[in-house]
């Protein structure tokens, strides 16, 4: 892991035997009130997930089997980006690791929890996901949904902040997936080299077009019935996409592009029936 930053914790442990041998005084309620946090809390990670398999059961089950969750293992993202420096930067050393990750996280004076994920460097966070099969089961009869799946793209902003005075929660978001391939068998159907970018990557590819904006809050809402329900707004989505190939039946029927693609003040409800 890259510059880890000592704990502040494990300096505070350090200093445990010195504290010991001096006199214990108790704070007066207003020293108290006058110590505050400091700037926040910075996290580096990197990780790898292999997960054998996730399953979802009502009185039927849905099945995703040998999901793999890491970084890219790529150098060839988002290939359309041709000056060779800037690839280099941002896609030069890649591994099947999500890394190169930052965590911010700070508490607002409103109580507001603000969490922003940040590159260490100047280069996007690379990440790659695939799946074995999606297995649609019931007690007769299964369906093989999809397989083959498999997505790399990278990040470059995520932000999420916890509304205090609302109850909300706020994901802003740009990412961009460099290739997507998945077959469908039960729609004798395949989609090859999908690629999801910002709105404007088709008529200027680069590192700060590349990704798909994201807003979305997500609270507690209502339902049409008045019952309470898992609300999800989509205040803003704005990309480009492309598609290498589609398959049906194993043979291509071509390719597909859309421009500029804006969707906007969706809000969705979410409950058990």
């Amino acid at each position: 892991m890259k510059s880890l930053k000592t704990s502040t914790l494990v300096l505070a442990m350090a200093g445990l035997p010195l504290a010991a041998q001096a006199e214990l005084k108790p704070l007066e309620d207003n020293l108290m009130g006058n110590i505050t946090g400091q700037a926040g809390v910075t996290i580096e990670l990197e990780t790898k997930v292999n997960i054998g398999e996730f399953r979802y059961t009502d009185e039927g089950s849905l099945a995703i089997r040998d999901i793999a969750i890491g970084g890219a293992n790529r150098t060839d993202l988002f290939e359309e980006i041709t000056d060779p420096a800037i690839r280099n930067m941002a896609f030069g050393t890649t591994s099947d690791l999500i890394d190169n990750i930052k965590i911010e996280i700070d508490i607002a004076d409103d109580g507001d929890a603000l969490i922003n994920v940040w590159p260490l460097t100047a280069a996007p966070i690379d990440f790659g996901v695939s799946t074995g099969e999606w297995m649609l089961e019931g007690h007769t009869d299964t369906t093989l949904l999809a397989n083959n799946f498999s997505m790399v793209g990278a990040v470059t902003k995520l932000g999420i902040t916890v509304d205090t005075a609302t109850d909300t929660l706020n994901l802003n978001t740009m990412f961009g997936i460099s290739d997507l391939d998945v077959d469908i068998p039960f729609l004798a159907l395949g989609i090859r080299d999908l690629k999801l970018t910002g709105d404007q990557y088709l008529e200027n590819p680069g590192i700060l077009t590349l990704g798909a904006t994201v807003d979305m809050d997500i609270y507690n809402g209502t339902r049409a019935n008045g019952g309470e329900a898992l609300a999800a707004d989509l205040n803003t989505f704005r990309a480009d996409m492309t598609v290498g190939q589609v398959l049906v039946g194993g043979t291509s029927i071509g390719s597909l592009t859309i421009d500029n693609l804006a969707v906007e003040n969706t809000a969705m409800r979410i409950y058990g029936h």
